[in-house]
């Protein structure tokens, strides 16, 4: 082999031990080949993926992953293929079919073809860039951190600059994130910290709920339930993990300063901060100044201060604020309750229901401000993820 050519990580997934077994045996034995294992964090380029009986969740499954850019490609794996099937794997960018039992020389086959598409690599490996961690939290309930959060996600995803975005609800439970986006969750975060040891881009991809516009969502859980209480280290996994499946992560962090949003908070690219224009709000945002500085060595650059439901006419003013504070107001959004809540009751975000409010703007040119913080190579870590 040559020593400039990198090894390609292979991930096999299947529902029969005994056909895991078989493809991965023969992938062993296969040149140039790096296989994972279940839990491994990193991301495959290939995966090995086995169709059960409800083929269409699978299939989405596998849309899903490949325009995330999660991997480069699936070859999947079936027990019988009708024409019926053949489409529907067409459809979903599939290269490759194979039936049990498994043939080791068309598996090998498979390979070369998929490697000789893989361009050659112009110098020593490459580092896989990471996406931005983009964290919201309030001063206090009720100043709009959801829906901030909601609606600049959502902007992200609006253009072609970005190609993928995950929105977590990071709320400990009863997050709103589904209601504001008209999404019935199936999964939520609390059953990855009781599946921790899972934790990998296949597992996490089927746990996401997908909105219509692409955006991905990790719902929080609903309800008291008995999943393991979440812990900081293994939060830090799958923040780790939604960085390297994401260009951006919006995070809605609520209000909490637990020791599990303290962590997302040492991770976060951008902190948003969002308060309101009156003293009680602008007193708490000044407490978590002090908070974060003091606890967790947060600089007060790295924090930046969004007055939501502005009022030009309002009893304070932003250099009022801003001498409270002893820090620069950051941005202003627009106070517009009726265009608001008008979204929020249905379950659409405002580049739907109102694209040329002004709140709408602003929030679109918020996500833009931030878009142009990010270097052009970590926003498009997926274009060069591919081509490699």
């Amino acid at each position: 082999m040559n020593l400039l050519e990198t090894k390609t990580s292979v991930r096999v997934s299947a529902n029969s031990l005994v056909t895991k077994s078989a493809i991965e045996e023969i992938l062993l034995s296969a040149e140039g080949i790096q296989l994972q294992e279940s839990g491994d964090n990193g991301l495959p380029e290939l995966l090995f993926y086995e169709i059960g009986r409800d083929a269409e969740k699978d299939f989405k499954l596998i849309e899903s992953m490949l325009e995330t850019g999660s991997l480069r490609e699936v070859f999947i794996i079936v027990k019988h293929a009708d024409t019926d099937l053949l489409m529907n794997a067409m459809r979903a960018g599939i290269k490759e079919v194979f039936l049990i039992p498994i043939n080791g020389q068309e598996i090998k086959e498979a390979l070369d073809k998929f490697k000789k598409r893989r361009p050659p690599p112009v110098g020593g490996p490459e580092t896989p860039e990471i996406g931005k961690v983009i964290n919201v939290i309030g001063c206090k309930g009720g100043v709009g951190t959801t829906t901030l959060a909601v609606n600049l996600a959502s902007c992200f995803m609006e253009g072609d600059k970005v190609r993928s975005v995950a929105l977590v609800d990071m709320n400990m439970i009863f997050g709103d994130i589904p209601l504001f986006l008209s999404v019935k969750p199936a999964h939520h975060w609390g059953e990855v910290m009781t599946n921790i040891d899972r934790l990998d881009a296949t597992y996490l991809m089927s746990i996401l709920s997908k909105h219509e516009s692409g955006l991905q969502i990790l719902a929080s859980p609903s309800y008291l339930n008995g999943d393991r209480p979440a812990t900081p280290e293994a939060v830090f996994r799958l923040v780790s993990l939604l960085q390297r499946m994401f260009d951006i992560v919006v995070i809605d962090g609520g209000q909490s300063l637990s020791p599990i949003s303290t962590k997302i908070l040492q991770m976060s690219d951008e902190i948003l901060l969002v308060s309101l224009l009156n003293l009680s709000s602008l007193a708490n945002t000044s407490k978590v100044f002090k908070s974060l500085s003091s606890a967790l060595d947060i600089s007060r650059d790295q924090l930046r201060v969004i007055i939501n439901r502005y009022l030009k006419d309002s009893d304070l003013s932003l250099h009022d604020a801003e001498k409270w504070l002893g820090k620069e107001i950051f941005w202003t959004v627009p106070n517009d309750y009726r265009t608001t809540i008008t979204a929020i009751n249905n379950g659409r975000p405002l580049i739907d229901i109102a694209s040329k409010a002004a709140v709408t703007k602003s929030i679109r040119d918020l996500a833009e401000n931030i878009f142009k913080k990010t270097d052009a190579t970590d926003t498009k870590r997926f274009w060069s993820f591919l081509k490699r």
